[in-house]
């Protein structure tokens, strides 16, 4: 019996990449799009959850990618 661990390491990597105010903040509370504030709001962890979502969606599904372990 194989685990497949595709989905898990890009979920786990893609919330830590999109993680608001980590890499960028995108509303941020005084411009557009700030990069390593380490701040957040409400509508930035929002409009992230929304760009994880369709990025994960993207390469879950539609490329499908998947690592077998034996």
């Amino acid at each position: 019996m194989s685990a497949d661990w595709g989905p898990v390491i890009v979920a786990v990597v893609l919330f830590i990449l999109l993680s608001p105010g980590l890499l960028f903040q995108l509303p941020s509370r005084t411009r557009v799009i700030e990069f390593g504030n380490m701040c957040t709001s409400g509508i930035a962890i929002l409009v992230h959850a929304i760009i994880y979502f369709c990025i994960i969606t993207i390469l879950i599904i539609a490329i499908g990618i998947h690592i077998h372990v034996d």
